[in-house]
């Protein structure tokens, strides 16, 4: 890797002035310290080329809510810090912006601010940084998210194509054949992943994988207005959300429209947030172990500092089994 010796003899400059540039000094000018940045990246530099202790991760995080135990990523990012803390990792959380991605490219912004790595919660595919990814240099972990190409980036998350298909098997060992899917836009990676995912799922269960079934869009109200009707008026028994808001959502405007749930539909959602126990009746939903993610997201980290290169790492999702979903009656 680059050394701070070998950045100074390319721009010309002293290592003092590379150190200073690169940890923020103030009497470093703003078009110095970018063109440092700028060759650091170049000449492939990293926090990890340094023996810095402890190591400095971060999480970074957008479009997903943490602070409260009940809130989605409160799990993961304590699964996190769990493993990493007493391994001797600084955790430091960080909200991501639009404006921040814009301003700095990730390498420059995880070298200025001596970070080794990142792990990335809630981005979503029109993300600035998600261009940087690949090619960037210092690992990074992208929860729900995937890039082709570049060994320093990881994914993780659960295995939607086993899930889904043992979520459809479970339908179908109700008596369901006709099972339609509704999902938010297909623009976010793991929205398209768990659409394929249950296009699949019927497949592997012998029952046919109609696009006609299915149905997505950004608002909610235009699956309730639109799409939920369509689907009940071809026949659908039963629907698979995609996350469990929809799923909800679903159930309040079916009963509005004088179905019984789960009588005259059956619906399955996605995540098992903590409403799914509360709705009514209380909702069958697929559930990622949150902390676990955390723990396999630092274990993708740790094995990337270690210079292995894993791709993808996918955990096991567990079906839940509640009174939104029963049989058929004939």
């Amino acid at each position: 890797m680059a050394t701070l010796d070998d950045i100074a003899r390319e721009l010309g400059i002293s290592k003092s002035t590379v150190s200073k540039a690169i940890n923020g000094a103030k009497d470093v000018s703003k078009a110095m310290r970018q063109s440092v940045l700028e060759k650091a990246v170049e000449l492939g530099y990293s926090r990890t080329s340094r023996n810095t202790s402890p190591l400095r991760v971060a999480i970074f995080i957008t479009n997903m809510e943490y602070e409260r135990p009940d809130d989605f990523g409160y799990e993961i990012i304590a699964g996190f810090r769990k493993v990493a803390e007493p391994s001797g990792f600084d955790v430091e959380i960080v909200p991501l912006t639009i404006k921040k991605q814009t301003k700095i490219h990730y390498d420059e912004y995880m070298i200025l601010h001596n970070f080794c790595g990142g792990l990335f919660l809630g981005l979503s595919l029109d993300d600035p940084w998600m261009k940087d990814f690949h090619t960037c240099r210092t690992p990074a972990v992208l929860y729900d998210n995937h890039i082709s190409g570049n060994p320093n980036v990881t994914h993780i998350g659960v295995d939607n194509r086993d899930c889904m298909a043992r979520a459809v098997s479970y339908l179908k060992s109700l008596g369901h054949e006709k099972i339609g899917y509704l999902s938010s836009e297909l623009k976010a990676y793991i929205y398209k992943e768990r659409y394929a995912s249950y296009l699949q799922g019927m497949l592997v269960n012998g029952l046919p994988a109609d696009e006609n079934l299915t149905g997505s869009s950004y608002h909610i109200s235009d699956c309730l207005s639109q799409h939920l009707p369509r689907l009940l008026s071809q026949g659908c028994t039963a629907i698979i959300c995609s996350h469990d808001v929809l799923a909800h959502s679903v159930m309040v405007h079916c009963s509005e429209l004088g179905l019984r749930i789960p009588k005259d539909v059956s619906i399955l959602g996605f995540d098992d947030i903590p409403l799914c126990r509360y709705t009514i009746p209380p909702l069958t939903t697929i559930r990622q172990n949150r902390a676990e993610l955390g723990k396999s997201a630092f274990f993708a980290m740790t094995s990337q500092l270690n210079h292995v290169p894993i791709s993808t790492l996918l955990l096991h999702a567990e079906l839940v089994l509640r009174s939104s979903c029963q049989a058929v009656e004939s």
